[in-house]
């Protein structure tokens, strides 16, 4: 009867003879197929340097793209700084222009004309449907040796419900206001009034009388056509 020992040994050399055979074999088919460890860790390794030199020039450009974002902010501010300051620059010249032809219109107008005008009407619309504001300027050209005194009549011409109608001040104002409309002065002088239209009216043309009670210095009428934001 044989002893189990040698058998499990000569078992245990043949499991190790067939793992070592099977590694030997799998080495030598990479080797026949030009693949060498060495150089599969070589470039293993190149790859993952390559990748870590590529992930800090991500790094890099995404901190240049933040530096990049935040100078366009900043320019964009500034941009928009300079238009401000721009357009106000703008709106204060025309502010100038627009007074130095008004006091040039009240010195020398063109048409050479003495005496009482209106210099300027201006229409806005309120906040309700029938509610407007007027602005009116009224002016004394080459003529300022005095001051002027008088009243103002206002009325406006339309069609009420398809009729041709015809309102005058105190029909336009709210109930709380006068509808006196005086004035006195030398130079100029500007008034804003609010009106307050009927009902199913449609204006059309408004009329202004400057009645003067200053002797020498005659009165004026003047009509224009209804229009907000006219002058």
């Amino acid at each position: 009867m044989y002893r189990s020992g040698p058998i499990w040994a000569i078992r245990a050399a043949l499991a190790v003879a067939f793992v070592v055979g099977g590694y030997l074999t799998f080495e030598f088919g990479r080797i026949q197929a030009d693949y060498n460890i060495v150089d599969a860790t070589q470039h293993r390794q190149d790859y993952e340097n390559r990748i870590k030199e590529l992930q800090n020039q991500i790094g890099v450009l995404n901190q240049e793209i933040a530096l990049l974002e935040t100078h366009r902010d900043i320019d964009r501010e500034a941009y928009k700084d300079v238009e401000t300051s721009l357009a106000n620059l703008q709106e204060k010249i025309q502010e100038q222009r627009d007074a130095i032809a008004f006091y040039r219109g009240i010195i020398s107008p063109a048409d050479g004309q003495r005496g009482l005008r209106v210099q300027d009407l201006r229409l806005s619309k309120g906040k309700d449907d029938r509610q407007y504001y007027v602005r009116l300027v009224l002016v004394q050209v080459m003529q300022h040796d005095r001051s002027v005194k008088g009243e103002v009549r206002f009325s406006l011409e339309g069609a009420q419900d398809g009729v041709a109608t015809t309102y005058n001040l105190e029909q336009l104002v709210p109930e709380d206001e006068t509808s006196s409309w005086p004035f006195s002065f030398r130079y100029f002088q500007n008034f804003d009034r609010q009106l307050i239209l009927p009902v199913g009216f449609l204006p059309e043309r408004i009329n202004i009388e400057v009645n003067s009670r200053t002797k020498s210095i005659a009165s004026v009428k003047q009509s224009f056509l209804w229009q907000t934001g006219q002058s």
